[in-house]
């Protein structure tokens, strides 16, 4: 599946994960290829991603929204 981290600033992160978790206003949640469709708002933390290379990858936000949909991620993180 298809990962995009923005920022206000920038572009973070675009790539193909396998999977990845997210610090949710109720609690963290982790999401796999062909999950089913969800919006969540996020809380302070860190993104953990595992990259299609078996790489893990950590982003701290300060909130923000993810949209998935169709195995492609979009995070608007602060």
């Amino acid at each position: 599946m298809i990962l995009e981290i923005i920022t206000p600033e920038k572009q973070v992160f675009t790539g193909e994960v396998t999977s990845v978790k997210f610090p949710g206003t109720s609690g963290e949640f982790e999401i796999h290829n062909n999950h089913a469709p969800i919006i969540s708002t996020l809380t302070s933390g860190v993104i953990r991603v595992i990259t299609s290379e078996n790489n893990t990858e950590n982003f701290d936000i300060n909130g923000g929204v993810i949209e998935m949909q169709n195995n492609k991620i979009i995070v608007l993180a602060d």
